[in-house]
C-alpha cells in the first residue's frame, strides 16, 4: 500500500515541477507553431514582398 501512495506524490511532484517550468501542452503546441510555421510564414511573404510569385514578361 505505501508504493502505491508513493507513486501518487511522485506524479504530483511531476505535475507541479511540469507546471512550473511551463511545459504544458498548450504551452508546447505554442512554441512549436511559432518555430515551427512562423518561418514558412516569413519566407513566404518575403518572397511575395521581392516578386518571386509574379509571372515573368516576355
Amino acid at each position: 500500500m505505501k508504493r502505491k501512495s508513493s507513486k501518487k506524490n511522485q506524479k504530483k511532484v511531476i505535475r507541479k515541477k511540469n507546471n512550473e517550468l511551463g511545459q504544458t501542452k498548450n504551452s508546447a503546441k505554442l512554441i512549436l507553431f511559432i518555430f515551427g510555421i512562423g518561418p514558412i510564414i516569413g519566407i513566404i511573404i518575403f518572397l511575395f514582398s521581392k516578386g518571386f510569385f509574379n509571372s515573368p514578361n516576355i
